[in-house]
């Protein structure tokens, strides 16, 4: 997904009143205010709420889902290959996002984890704070390269300390 594809889908998700957050490989490039590798999909938290309305405006489009389980964790593809990988989340009483995991679990997107913000081809956008992007990545899956990167650029900018987990192996005892 290129970085014009995504400002694309971003001020189309705004005409219609959609508020998204960067996740993922993306939240990490906002953050860092460049794009330091190719995605090949961006993942976005959104109000639960905003889940039929995002997927009739990708349907209009030629989206539909691939995988996952909709309304909570989904990923949407359309015909050219762009993917749009959503985790909805339903706000509490302290503008907490809770998360309804796939294992039935809920996972909690604190209003401060929310408050994050970065730029992407020079448009200002939400997205997770390096800190909970970091918490994210250690979460749920094996980090492969592209991982190792990620945490690496948010652990020099923003001095974030990054779990052994999330650390090469060969360089685990040289990274924050």
């Amino acid at each position: 997904m290129s970085s014009a594809a995504l400002i694309g889908l971003l001020e189309l998700f705004e005409a219609h009143g959609i508020t998204i957050w960067l996740d993922g490989g993306w939240a990490v490039d906002a953050a860092l205010g460049t794009q330091t590798r190719p995605h090949k999909d961006v993942d976005l938290i959104l109000a639960l709420s905003d889940v039929p309305k995002l997927q009739l405006i990708l349907g209009d489009r030629g989206f539909a889902v691939r995988e996952g389980i909709v309304p909570h964790s989904f990923v949407l593809a359309d015909s050219t290959g762009l993917e749009v990988d959503v985790h909805s989340v339903r706000f509490d009483e302290r503008g907490d996002g809770i998360y309804l995991i796939h294992n039935g679990e809920d996972w909690i997107f604190t209003r401060e984890a929310l408050s994050g913000s970065g730029r992407i081809g020079g448009k200002a956008v939400r997205c997770l704070t390096p800190e909970a992007q970091v918490e994210c990545h250690a979460f749920g899956y094996t980090p492969v390269e592209k991982d190792f990167r990620d945490m690496e650029h948010l652990a020099a900018r923003f001095g974030v300390d990054v779990p052994e987990t999330l650390r090469r192996p060969d360089q685990s005892h040289t990274a924050r």
